[in-house]
């Protein structure tokens, strides 16, 4: 019986260990990229519109960790945003609006799922959507 308590104590302490390690800070993605190298090469506009800059800032707060900077995608994490299967054309805003409200099952990319983004309103959203826009503009994606 006390064999088992300690096996069951050592195997909760190992979680316990492993969960910190995974997510303590040193540990998760940087603010300025985060994991893997980027997967695609972006062209940034000469400037960002006031929206689009406000939207970068958001970005940068909730969606490099994943996508990298300037939404180049990380390699091993998730996919750039700033390629044709995002175009306007492809996905709308509203497939945006609906990843971070709703989460995304991986279709795509070999990622894994998506998982909802919390925190964030639709007006946010929407500024988001305009820094990635306008960065996939000035890479030649319409």
């Amino acid at each position: 019986m006390k064999k088992v308590i300690v096996v069951g104590v050592l195997g909760v302490i190992v979680a316990a260990l492993a969960a910190y390690y995974f997510y303590s800070d040193e540990n998760m993605p940087a603010a300025s990229g985060g994991r893997g190298p980027a997967i695609v090469e972006v062209t940034l506009p000469d400037h960002f519109t006031p929206g689009a800059m406000a939207g970068k800032t958001l970005y940068d707060k909730n969606c490099v960790s994943c996508h990298g900077t300037n939404a180049a995608g990380q390699d091993g994490v998730a996919p750039p945003l700033i390629h044709k299967i995002y175009e306007p054309g492809h996905h709308g805003d509203g497939a945006f609006f609906r990843a971070v409200a709703q989460g995304v099952r991986a279709h795509h990319w070999p990622f894994g799922n998506m998982p909802a983004i919390e925190g964030l309103n639709q007006t946010e959203v929407a500024l988001i959507i305009r820094y990635v826009r306008e960065i996939q503009q000035a890479s030649g994606i319409r």
